[in-house]
């Protein structure tokens, strides 16, 4: 890996660096046509809630914030009971104007090293199924897709298809 970015597990202190980070993205989405994640989506309150149940990660190059991501430790609502072999990554972002190239796969390949420091075997994340670029960027850092999940709920109520992709991990 050649991206070059420290991670710091955040805190309430990076609460709206996390909304920016989540906005910015989801406007390239938006921009882009990907229709997924939304401006305004995602509070303080929800990356609060997600750092008192899991881990919060910030990646950031030269002091500045480039990306982010949450460390789940259980995902029923996608994944359904799971005996305790995984880690489960969720809102992977990076600033679209600021990460260096390759800060995503380095936002992911540190997922995974917490994940097997844990002591987990596999990494697992979803994304959603209308969005086949996402799909082929996991599958190409080695992500196998091992089932759908048509009917995840989302905040508002509504329910939307997500491919359940995986990873095996080398636990130390």
């Amino acid at each position: 890996m050649t991206t070059q970015v420290a991670f710091r597990q955040a805190d309430d202190r990076d609460l709206d660096v996390l909304v920016g980070l989540f906005d910015g993205a989801a406007r390239w989405m938006v921009r882009g046509g990907i229709d997924q994640w939304k401006p305004g989506d995602k509070t303080t309150e929800h990356f609060r809630s997600r750092m008192a149940a899991g881990e919060v990660w910030l990646a950031s190059q030269g002091g500045r914030p480039v990306g982010a991501y949450e460390l789940w430790w259980e995902d029923e609502q996608a994944w359904g009971p799971q005996p305790p072999v995984a880690g489960y990554v969720h809102r992977l972002m990076t600033d679209r104007e600021s990460a260096p190239a390759g800060a995503g796969r380095a936002l992911l390949a540190h997922a995974e090293e917490r994940i097997a420091a844990g002591g987990r075997a596999v990494a697992r994340l979803d994304c959603l199924s209308s969005n086949p670029r996402l799909r082929a960027y996991y599958e190409a850092a080695g992500y196998t897709a091992v089932g759908e999940e048509p009917g995840k709920l989302a905040a508002d109520g509504t329910r939307y298809g997500v491919t359940l992709l995986e990873k095996a991990l080398n636990v130390r």
